[in-house]
């Protein structure tokens, strides 16, 4: 695989225990992403609840320096995993290189004649989706492409459009794609254990009177005293 992806942040003792977060947090994945050559890439977070079977997605954002960021929010208490998905991106590789020979002045009608190829491929893919809505809107583009393909400004802005970008950043091609190599792994508690504690208690402490240790019984007899002190700690925080 040409992609790489490592320092993946957070991940903790290389995968082997999960992050905690409570409910409602949002939780940013970092990681280095790059790729030899001068290629371009596109990333995705991908994220699930521990019950469901297909990942959701987020797209990431490139940073300097070949880092990447991406972020999803965790709705629900139980188990999540997240892991990377990154991939050379023909079309965004292709678009970058076309904006470069057409503002030198070159000739770029076989640039085009590629470009619609490269489109046509991702109408398959949403065949393959079965998504019917898009296949034709793509092979339109793949036409439009293929049947301007010269030199003329009027050709070449056909490659940049917005809405053609829009389009294939959601169908380009994958099949070279790089997984992490790893699913990590989170523990969503209540929001409530964002901010509570452990009470320890000491049975040889619990002691009635001096000279004698305290016992379980004594423990026992403390319980109703020690729930007290708890309720007037939680309505000191919360208010």
């Amino acid at each position: 695989m040409r992609v790489v992806i490592e320092s993946v942040s957070p991940e903790i003792d290389s995968g082997r225990f999960p992050i905690k977060r409570t409910v409602g947090d949002h939780v940013v994945v970092e990681a280095d992403i790059f790729v030899d050559g001068h290629d371009i890439l596109s990333a995705v977070l991908l994220h699930r609840h521990q019950r469901e079977e297909v990942w959701s997605e987020t797209p990431m954002e490139a940073l300097p320096n070949d880092r990447w960021r991406g972020a999803f929010s965790v709705k629900e208490v139980g188990r999540h995993s997240y892991t990377l998905l990154a991939w050379v991106d023909r079309f965004k590789t292709w678009r970058h290189g076309l904006e470069k020979k057409a503002q030198a002045g070159q000739d770029v009608s076989q640039d085009l004649l590629i470009g619609s190829d490269i489109v046509a491929e991702a109408a398959r893919q949403a065949a393959q989706q079965a998504d019917d809505s898009k296949v034709a809107v793509l092979q339109d583009w793949a036409k439009r492409l293929a049947a301007n393909s010269g030199s003329s400004e009027a050709h070449w802005r056909l490659g940049l459009d917005p809405e053609l970008f829009s389009l294939m950043d959601r169908y380009s091609g994958r099949s070279l794609a790089t997984k992490y190599s790893k699913e990590l792994e989170i523990v969503v508690d209540r929001e409530r254990a964002g901010f509570s504690a452990w009470y320890e208690m000491f049975p040889r402490s619990a002691s009635s009177g001096k000279g004698h240790h305290g016992t379980f019984k004594a423990c026992v007899d403390r319980l109703a005293y020690i729930s007290g002190k708890l309720v007037y700690r939680f309505s000191e925080c919360s208010s």
